[in-house]
């Protein structure tokens, strides 16, 4: 069994960190208005990577998944890939604070699967909804 190595790239969990303090953590669309808490990055085997996400004010598991996904997009994007498969993500809310806990795995090429994302594109759509990213 493979120990999970944490990682705390200076583009992981600070630059989530520095975008909340630096927009309050909060984006309003519309009547949504968020508060993205933070994202940890965990890699698990080469190319397969563990985000856990949190926010508040979500409206359902829809929007923490979309955290999660915007997370990976940016994550393979750092590492040099194009590409990312969504594994799973398992979505709980605790006393109004929404967590994501996504695996995905990273790759050069379109990986098989229903369920992979171009990263560049996937980043770009984040940044026009104002998730923000690894």
């Amino acid at each position: 069994m493979l120990k999970p190595l944490r990682l705390l790239a200076s583009l992981g969990v600070a630059s989530a960190a520095l975008m909340a303090c630096a927009q309050g953590g909060e984006v309003s669309q519309g009547d949504f208005s968020p508060t993205y808490r933070g994202i940890e990055t965990i890699l698990l085997d080469g190319d397969l990577v563990n985000f856990r996400v949190s926010m508040d004010g979500a409206r359902n598991n829809g929007d923490v998944e979309a955290y999660g996904r915007c997370a990976a997009a940016q994550y393979a994007l750092i590492r040099g890939y194009g590409f990312a498969r969504h594994v799973r993500t398992n979505v709980r809310n605790a006393g109004g604070i929404w967590r994501g806990d996504a695996v995905y795995t990273i790759s050069a090429a379109l990986p098989e699967g229903l369920k992979t994302i171009d990263a560049e594109v996937t980043v770009r759509d984040c940044g026009a909804l104002g998730i923000p990213t690894v």
